[in-house]
């Protein structure tokens, strides 16, 4: 095992304040595995992201956990805003709540809104890259189609979807609930495609910053829901749930292995 004192990655960072956070909240619980399938997008995102202009919409509001961490991580929250993770009266409940003192700049929770909110902001201001954070299972909602069909016909461009692809969402697995070819059906909306590892935050950055489309882009990220912990890896039971102490510290162990400095 590696030497705890070696520092860890920025991923590996992340996903330790998202177990930290996580156990934190106690029976309350937490969506843990959604958020961490969903590390890399949001670090390669903020990578190219310019507070003074851009826009970030996390409508996989499961993922509220990994978007908190990596704004921590990255020094947009301070620890104490990052401690008040489902406190009452703290800024960072378990999905994200509009605030200008927190960045957050989307209300989520009711899934399938995310896209049209998006469509808005974009439409309002050309000059501002809009972010928007899918999952798979939340494409069930037909409201997107409807978003991503005028998002399209308005030629948005500058709008990047990204689409946490982990197979899985809080009822099963996708495929078992609704069968969807997400790269054929996004490109007869008329959307820039492209897929990729969603575990490859260099990968995912790099393609952000290569965008040079007429159309609106979505990048299909492929993903392992509950990735870095392997009992949370692609098992559902941890879409929301709360880490006892002998979980807490495999889990911990498991992140500071995979993801410190080699």
């Amino acid at each position: 095992m590696l030497d705890k004192t070696l520092e860890l990655t920025l991923e590996g960072r992340i996903r330790k304040d998202i177990l930290v956070a996580a156990k934190q909240a106690g029976k309350v619980g937490a969506h843990i595995a959604p958020s961490l399938s969903l590390v890399e997008i949001c670090s390669a995102i903020f990578e190219n992201f310019d507070e003074s202009r851009d826009v970030f919409v996390l409508s996989k509001a499961h993922g509220a956990l990994g978007y908190y961490a990596t704004m921590h991580q990255v020094g947009m929250i301070t620890d104490e805003q990052f401690n008040s993770f489902e406190i009452n009266g703290g800024e960072f409940p378990g999905q994200p709540s509009r605030s200008a003192n927190n960045h957050v700049d989307y209300s989520s929770g009711s899934l399938g809104m995310g896209l049209s909110y998006a469509a808005g902001r974009a439409w309002g201001d050309a000059g501002a890259g809009v972010y928007v954070v899918l999952g798979d299972g939340e494409l069930d909602e037909g409201s997107n189609w409807e978003a991503a069909s005028v998002i399209s016909a308005k030629k948005l461009k500058n709008i990047c979807a990204i689409v946490d692809c982990n197979g899985l969402q809080s009822d099963g697995k996708c495929e078992d609930i609704l069968q969807k070819d997400l790269k054929r059906i996004w490109e007869a909306h008329g959307w820039n495609t492209i897929v990729c590892d969603g575990h490859e935050a260099k990968e995912i950055s790099r393609i952000i910053k290569d965008i040079n489309s007429d159309k609106p882009t979505v990048i299909l990220a492929q993903t392992v829901k509950g990735k870095g912990v392997s009992f949370m890896e692609n098992n559902n039971e941890w879409h929301h749930h709360e880490l006892n102490e002998e979980q807490y510290l495999q889990a911990i162990s498991e992140i500071e292995e995979n993801y410190g400095l080699r």
